[in-house]
């Protein structure tokens, strides 16, 4: 299935995880994939994976919470693969789950730079061709954490609920230029950030009792729904947050 034939993806966050899922999917689909990660031997491997398999791909290092890496790497990208299509707002850091009083500004600035400020940049980076071309997807990633399903982690609850918002709000300003903007809030996936967690005993059993399906997710699952959103497929759908979440929540 060669969905993606043809597009520019950029993902960022793409060194590992999701974002890597992301990437090799939709490489696998056609998409030539600019691969975006602060660490470049990370995101190097997601490159060779990439083109093992017979697909295109290059590397873009940056950091997404800074306005001048991002224009001057993601420029340099789409002069060597074309201008983006798809644009996967995938980076993200880990919070842990600290009580509120125990967040220190820093790591609340931090978060949101990262977040929320790196999202904005990376759209407004590739946001004028596709206004040019009249013609885009934007799929951003947010959290179920954004719904208030954790009791703890709330910095990085709001942080992803303004990704929902930003979603939304840039649906209906982009739309009369043919660009779709949608998101996903996974649920608890299995990831190297998350890695820790698979050897808590209590961690597991939580996942028993509140994950009807048992289980948490695989970061291929995930790359399967940004993949839908990213195709022709999701053409009639804008400013919606699809949750796969192994109905944690419903």
């Amino acid at each position: 299935m060669q969905a993606l034939a043809g597009k520019v993806a950029l993902v960022t966050g793409a060194g590992s995880g999701i974002g890597r899922a992301n990437s090799v999917l939709m490489a696998a689909r056609g998409a030539a994939v600019i691969v975006n990660d602060l660490d470049a031997p990370a995101a190097e491997q997601t490159v060779a994976l990439i083109r093992q398999a017979g697909g295109v791909a290059r590397a873009c290092i940056a950091d997404v919470s800074d306005g001048a890496s991002v224009a001057h790497a993601f420029a340099l990208a789409q002069r060597s693969l074309g201008p983006v299509d798809v644009l996967v707002n995938n980076a993200g850091i880990p919070s842990g789950m600290p009580a509120f009083e125990e967040i220190d500004e820093a790591a609340i600035d931090r978060m949101f730079d990262v977040t929320v400020k790196g999202a904005m940049l990376c759209t407004r980076s590739v946001l004028p061709a596709m206004k040019a071309r009249r013609s885009g997807k934007i799929v951003n990633t947010s959290s179920i954490t954004a719904y208030g399903s954790h009791s703890r982690g709330s910095v990085y609850a709001a942080a992803k609920g303004a990704i929902i918002s930003l979603t939304r709000a840039w649906a209906r300003e982009f739309a009369q230029w043919n660009i779709h903007v949608n998101a996903v809030a996974p649920g608890r996936v299995r990831t190297p950030m998350t890695a820790g967690l698979s050897a808590d005993p209590a961690y597991r059993e939580e996942v028993r009792r509140r994950v009807p399906l048992g289980r948490r997710g695989e970061p291929e699952e995930i790359a399967a729904v940004v993949a839908f959103l990213a195709s022709s497929d999701a053409d009639y759908m804008t400013g919606q947050v699809l949750s796969p979440n192994g109905g944690e929540i419903m």
